[in-house]
């Protein structure tokens, strides 16, 4: 495993205190996978939490997932889409670290030890990869790993990172880094239908691309991908392919965006190289990120009760939803 950050301004320095021995956030997004999680569920080690973030469901996933594990929290989601389920479940995630974990059996639940040890070790964000020794799957076509391989070579180039497997979706990070990812606002309502920017499976690489970018310490961790148990994946390898292309080139637009802005802010001339520079503002903080602010907490208080509705707890967010809809030419 080896760990590495891309050049930048970003001071190690202000990274808060972390625990050696951290609760641990598991958040597993999922949408009528009831077959899946009365399997998967009980195979989970024990941790802080497990929070299930449920995509409006028609199956019985909610009242499978509490029948196999009755302390799970079960978070509503407020849109449509995997990158949507993820922020809502960051937000209600109340561990030190957080993993991201399908719900669809294709993840390793004892591997979940070897990325916490990771982050413990020294590591900001713990990327899995199928792709380097004591890696594999069970489950990737030729065609999808050729197109893994030019994602993954693209942002590489663009990134000047040393990604070996862009598209696989279980990491883990810890969640004082939440505010870095600066993800679109679970809160917003979904107004028109339409699948919201960072709401797709394109989420994975935005947070690979923003953790880099903001120059954050990245270790690889390998990882088998097991077959899917039933049912089958909502992923369309040519249309979600292309829809990570464009965000790696948008992605890439942000980062430079963010350190010209920062550049201009801090007086600094033209014609100086701004790569040495941090991708934005935003460091890690010994806060909470803007998205968990009080009303969070107070809707934590209320969990054990029913399924928690992320949006009857709207928080401003009008700041970034703008900036993001500049940059995707999306309606926030």
């Amino acid at each position: 495993m080896s760990t590495w950050s891309i050049q930048s301004g970003f001071d190690a320095g202000e990274r808060p205190s972390r625990s050696r021995t951290p609760r641990v956030t598991v958040v597993v997004p999922a949408r009528n996978e009831a077959k899946n999680l009365e399997v998967v569920l009980p195979q989970l080690p024990e941790v802080h939490e497990v929070i299930l973030v449920d995509g409006h469901s028609t199956d019985g996933t909610i009242e499978m997932a509490r029948r196999m594990m009755p302390d799970i929290t079960v978070v509503q989601q407020t849109r449509r889409g995997k990158g949507n389920a993820l922020a809502c479940g960051f937000m209600a995630a109340t561990g030190d670290i957080v993993v991201m974990f399908d719900a669809d059996g294709s993840a390793d639940p004892a591997e979940i030890e070897r990325y916490v040890a990771v982050l413990v070790e020294g590591a900001d964000f713990a990327k899995g990869t199928r792709f380097v020794a004591q890696g594999g799957s069970e489950d990737i076509t030729p065609f999808r790993k050729l197109g893994n391989w030019f994602l993954n070579t693209t942002t590489n180039v663009l990134f000047g990172t040393r990604y070996t497997d862009l598209c696989y979706g279980y990491n883990a990070f810890w969640r004082d880094i939440v505010g870095v990812l600066d993800l679109r606002d679970p809160s917003i309502p979904d107004t028109d239908g339409a699948k919201q920017w960072g709401d797709g499976f394109e989420i994975e690489t935005i947070i690979n691309c923003r953790v880099a970018a903001a120059g954050l310490r990245i270790t690889e961790v390998p990882s088998v991908e097991r077959l899917r148990i039933f049912g089958e994946s909502n992923l369309n390898a040519i249309r979600d392919g292309f829809r990570v292309l464009r965000t790696i080139f948008v992605e890439r637009n942000r980062m430079k965006a963010n350190r010209k802005a920062l550049a201009e802010l801090e007086g600094i001339p033209s014609g100086v190289d701004t790569r040495a520079l941090p991708a934005a503002p935003a460091t890690v903080s010994d806060t909470l990120p803007h998205q968990r602010d009080a009303e969070v907490v107070d809707l934590r208080e209320q969990r054990d009760a029913q399924v928690v509705d992320l949006r009857e707890h709207r928080v401003d967010a009008g700041t970034s939803a703008a900036s993001q809809a500049e940059l995707t030419g999306e309606t926030a």
